[in-house]
């Protein structure tokens, strides 16, 4: 074959669609699978990031409102009554339980008192902790889309190959217009993994780090409003 035809051979070779489309279509049932899965766990895990973020950006807002009313000098009674019928999230769901355990103790004589440094800290750890973990509710999906999804990213890849190279062998064809395309949809489905799990790592760092700080944010104020009522415990007794 001279340099003619093999230009004329080139030139009427049929162009390849490499799309991301046709590369999805094109792909094995096994791999569309796959993809689809790894989609819908990308879709599913930016949901959690927005909602995340918009909800660690509230509960900052309200602690700091929370704690410039507490510190500003007015009375815990008043304070307590205003909040004590509201649905308490963050730093006012700490202080209302310990409030309500300090009254409650009072409420039963002085012999209530006693151990009342002991149940106070008991009900903010409570509380902390009962807070802390709906900072963390569905981060574990993050983490687990972060760790698997290259891994079920690479399985399609793996599956497409294998029938790829199935295929090619059936048809007796090796040319590169041939094994390219089939080779490209397999891979796409290792991208698709990264695609997922890229985002869903970082973000995943990122919101664990968030959630720890309101969490240390949260026990700082433990401290000191347990140091508050340990001196009125003091001045009773």
């Amino acid at each position: 074959m001279n340099g003619v035809e093999v230009t004329q051979a080139v030139m009427t070779t049929p162009a390849v669609d490499m799309s991301i489309w046709s590369l999805f279509m094109h792909a094995h049932i096994v791999v569309k699978l796959v993809m689809i899965g790894l989609l819908g766990a990308s879709v599913w895990c930016w949901a959690i990031i927005v909602d995340k973020i918009v909800t660690y950006r509230r509960a900052r807002t309200q602690m700091e409102r929370f704690e410039q009313v507490f510190w500003s000098g007015q009375s815990l009674e008043d304070l307590y009554r205003s909040l004590q019928s509201r649905n308490n999230t963050g730093l006012s769901a700490l202080f209302v339980a310990a409030m309500r355990e300090w009254k409650r103790s009072h409420e039963g004589g002085r012999a209530a008192v006693g151990s009342l440094r002991e149940r106070l800290d008991k009900v903010m750890d409570v509380t902390i902790a009962r807070e802390t973990e709906r900072f963390q509710s569905q981060l574990l999906v993050l983490a687990t889309v972060g760790s698997s999804g290259p891994f079920i990213g690479l399985f399609g890849t793996v599956w497409g190959i294998m029938s790829a190279f199935l295929a090619i062998a059936a048809s007796k064809n090796t040319s590169l217009v041939v094994v390219a395309p089939a080779i490209a949809e397999a891979l796409f489905a290792t991208a698709v993994g990264l695609v997922a799990a890229i985002p869903a790592v970082m973000a995943y760092n990122k919101l664990i780090s968030d959630a720890s700080a309101l969490g240390a944010r949260m026990e700082g104020f433990a401290d000191e409003f347990s140091a508050i009522l340990s001196r009125q415990i003091d001045e009773r007794s």
